[in-house]
């Protein structure tokens, strides 16, 4: 029986490639010098794309494969594919929750600890010999006990405010409508009145046009000159010239970003402020996650071309 063609849009790990070249006739589209050529040399066997989440799928792409069944997505968002142009095609779109939510709330209070109690800069201080010639760092701010804003309560904000509550943090969020919880924390009316009422703000909202720059100069002057932003959703929910400048004149306390516009090429501006921290896009960067994940990636491209439902649809 012959395989079912698959495109590749971007690299995977190795563990991952294995299990997919022996289930599929896999086309490494990223390895492609000429992709227009590429693709429409294979455009009638392709019946399923495997992609990234920042990679995704495009309308042109879609539409030139007449035979494609499933985009099968790498990761939690699925901005980057045009779901009107899959929807149209008949095409399902799948993607893999769940499987990274535990890391990426992980990282994102990970985050918030080691800016806030200056654990870097702590062990520069050791490391430089400044403790031994200039006496104790200087202080720095605590966590519990504070004031935290989660602005998108889905199963990663969830997750982050069930951790901040274990800190004895003051959880409040903005959500489309509030949530019937068990937990007693805080809807808020707008982005900028959970800003002007957190001393942490994290960002988890899902990425697209309908949040682009959802936080923007007026939230962030609103979260104030002792507040700290936490990224770990989309680099385009953030208005990135307006935090930057916020930063650089100090009306912004801190921010702490796993996220990037034009990444990794970020902006060199990020580089030169001594009141961010910086990582490399890295939430969900477990070994056991990142299996999951390509597990998922593959678990929902069988059960497309086997007939049985999804694991996880987006559509």
């Amino acid at each position: 029986m012959d395989k079912p063609h698959i495109l590749q849009i971007g690299p995977y790990p190795e563990w991952d490639m294995e299990r997919l070249e022996k289930q599929f006739e896999v086309h490494r589209y990223f390895e492609a010098r000429d992709k227009a050529a590429f693709v429409a040399e294979r455009a009638g066997l392709i019946r399923g794309i495997a992609t990234r989440a920042k990679l995704g799928a495009n309308k042109a792409l879609i539409d030139a494969l007449p035979n494609l069944e499933i985009i099968s997505v790498y990761g939690v968002g699925y901005d980057a594919v045009d779901l009107e142009a899959a929807k149209a095609a008949g095409v399902r779109v799948t993607n893999t929750p769940d499987v990274l939510t535990g890391d990426v709330a992980d990282l994102s209070v990970a985050m918030m600890l080691t800016a806030s109690r200056g654990v870097i800069g702590a062990q520069d201080w050791v490391r430089s010999g400044d403790w031994q010639s200039k006496g104790s760092f200087p202080l720095q701010t605590r966590v519990f006990g504070k004031r935290v804003g989660i602005l998108g309560l889905g199963r990663i904000g969830y997750e982050i405010a069930r951790r901040c509550a274990a800190f004895d943090m003051d959880v409040a969020y903005r959500n489309l409508k509030p949530k019937d919880l068990a937990e007693d924390w805080t809807f808020e009316s707008s982005a900028e009145a959970l800003a002007e009422r957190s001393d942490f703000l994290f960002v988890t909202l899902t990425g697209g046009a309908a949040n682009k720059h959802v936080v923007d100069q007026k939230v962030i002057e609103a979260l104030g000159p002792n507040g700290m932003l936490i990224n770990v959703s989309r680099a385009t929910n953030v208005d990135e010239t307006a935090l930057l400048e916020a930063l650089e004149k100090k009306t912004l306390g801190f921010a702490c970003l796993d996220v990037f516009e034009g990444e990794p090429a970020l902006n060199p501006r990020f580089i030169a402020l001594d009141n961010v921290l910086l990582q490399p896009h890295h939430a969900s960067g477990t070994f056991e996650t990142r299996k999951a994940m390509g597990k998922l990636v593959f678990d929902n491209l069988v059960a497309q071309f086997e007939g049985r439902p999804l694991p996880t649809p987006v559509i």
